[in-house]
């Protein structure tokens, strides 16, 4: 039972390097997913070998974003 509604989620987030990388992982991860789900839509919709390039784009912002998380 909690009885303070005072907690704070992103006690994680001591510095501001730690919140600016936090920001940039968000904004790469939102990327990520708008960008497979284009690729996805091009691969069913229309041409296989763009959707599967597009998806391999995707994957670039990926593997950048867990590049960041393993720096942290």
């Amino acid at each position: 039972m909690i009885i303070n509604d005072n907690i704070d989620h992103n006690n994680h987030l001591k510095t501001k390097r730690q919140l600016r990388l936090f920001k940039i992982r968000n904004v790469l991860n939102i990327l990520f997913m708008v960008i497979a789900i284009v690729g996805v839509a091009i691969y069913f919709l229309s041409s296989h070998n763009v959707g599967i390039y597009v998806i391999l784009a995707a994957c670039v912002f990926k593997f950048v974003e867990c590049s960041l998380r393993l720096i942290r």
